[in-house]
């Protein structure tokens, strides 16, 4: 099937990276002028973006960046929880701490009675959506184990509310296999490449994973399967990081274009150190490439959400924020079972170590809006619809209101230490932008019945 034909082709891209390799300012004003438009742009486009050394010019991409986000997604900042189930794994990938290599690790699969009881803790935190984790084994992590896993999460209701979406992060695996996912209401199912550079990925993956078309094609096989929303993404720091940004978009570009469905998201990796792993990156990400990068794939693909976790420090998250990140974690955990607990062996370190109420205190003195929204795919704004609308902009005009209704439920139910009256102030400013005066009058009312006590409310 053409769906399943898709590959990276090498040769032109480095082509594109060596004929880049030196633009010129005029070349680079002309891409931004392009940018601002909200169309997105083209690899060729990406190359002189990414090629730009001048420290003047980098700031010229951010700024057209941050405007970029801004206009299509507003002061949104969307929060959710990894939750790690199982690091049973037979892959021997050489980044990973879960890898099977690895025969100091006490291997845990949780029960699902332990995952109700890490859903309530992450509930009792204030977040609404999680983002589902285990590692590949065919035994002890079937897909009828990922299903009643995503059941159970749902299932759980506490007096501080419930988890209302749950983005998957699995292995690659069939059509069947996926369509058994979507009846267990799958939310986004998140996929990594890793690196798109095969000589590398290749020589750094060993088991199922080492076969990097299984995992090139494996987001075409969930949009056969009828999965509405998929992610894409890449461990930045395993290859050079231009190259992998020419790749991302391509990919993006290929999926707009054979399942009119781009990435609803990308998420930006930055390799970080683990107890049992030797590996050290041939290709470290500097702190300004990285922001760069954020910028340029905020500009090359300007309706995926893109997220960022916390492998990164807060003043890196701060700045990630502003330049085109509409999606975070936060107060994480990445050990299987490991929230409230004194646990080791995580999949990786992580460098903001805040809790959600620590970050959403300081992420409101910037102005920017903690959104626990969901509501887009309760409505049936998933796929081709929520295309429809992130593409032109006309998202903003849902997630400013819905945003606000969330970020009052949490601070009418989790705010403490003079968080509450700060974030009640930003909602009342952000309430007077909203330009429709039907849709700030109602988003009012419903801000007051949620005073009252009325919580899940939505547009």
């Amino acid at each position: 099937m053409l769906n399943d034909h898709f590959t990276i082709d090498d040769p032109l891209l480095q082509r594109i990276l060596a004929r880049t390799a030196r633009p010129t300012e005029s070349s680079v004003r002309k891409v931004l002028r392009r940018a601002k438009a909200m169309n997105g742009l083209s690899v060729e486009e990406v190359g002189i973006l990414v090629n730009t050394d001048s420290p003047r010019l980098q700031r010229s991409i951010l700024s057209t960046a941050a405007r970029v986000k801004r206009d299509i997604y507003g002061e949104r900042l969307v929060f959710f929880a990894p939750l790690y189930v199982s690091d049973y794994c037979v892959n021997d990938c050489e980044y990973c701490n879960f890898h099977s290599r690895n025969r100091q690790m006490r291997r845990r699969r949780l029960p699902l009675a332990e995952v109700a009881d890490q859903v309530k803790f992450l509930i009792g935190q204030g977040h609404k959506r999680i983002l589902l984790e285990c590692g590949e084994h065919p035994r002890r992590n079937t897909v009828d184990y990922v299903s009643a896993v995503i059941r159970k999460i749902y299932s759980v209701r506490t007096p501080k509310g419930n988890i209302r979406r749950v983005n998957v992060n699995i292995a690659a695996t069939t059509v069947k296999n996926y369509r058994r996912l979507k009846t267990a209401n799958i939310g986004t199912y998140q996929l990594f490449q890793e690196t798109y550079h095969r000589p590398t990925y290749e020589r750094l993956h060993h088991g199922p994973k080492a076969d990097y078309d299984r995992q090139l094609t494996a987001h075409c096989r969930a949009l056969s399967a009828g999965l509405d929303d998929v992610g894409i993404g890449v461990l930045f720091g395993l290859y050079d990081w231009r190259y992998e940004v020419l790749a991302l978009v391509a990919h993006a570009r290929h999926l707009d274009t054979i399942h009119k469905v781009g990435p609803h998201t990308i998420s930006v990796p930055r390799f970080c150190p683990a107890p049992s792993v030797s590996f050290r990156p041939e290709y470290p990400v500097s702190d300004r490439n990285f922001l760069k990068l954020i910028a340029v794939l905020r500009l090359a693909v300007p309706y995926t959400g893109m997220i960022i976790s916390t492998r990164e420090s807060p003043q890196i998250r701060k700045q990630a924020f502003r330049i085109g990140i509409s999606q975070s974690s936060a107060g994480s955990v990445t050990t299987t079972g490991g929230y409230g607990k004194r646990v080791s062996q995580p999949q990786f370190s992580i460098h903001d170590t805040r809790s959600l109420h620590d970050i959403i205190g300081e992420v409101i003195k910037d102005k920017l809006v903690p959104s626990f929204c969901t509501a887009c795919y309760r409505s049936g704004r998933t796929g081709e619809r929520f295309m429809s609308l992130s593409k032109p902009g006309e998202i903003k005009k849902l997630c400013r209101p819905n945003a606000l209704l969330t970020f009052a439920e949490y601070l009418h139910d989790f705010a403490a230490d003079g968080v509450f009256g700060r974030g009640m102030k930003v909602i009342e400013e952000y309430l007077g932008r909203i330009e429709k005066a039907g849709v700030r009058t109602e988003t009012k009312r419903r801000l007051d019945r949620i005073a009252a006590g009325e919580r899940d409310l939505f547009f």
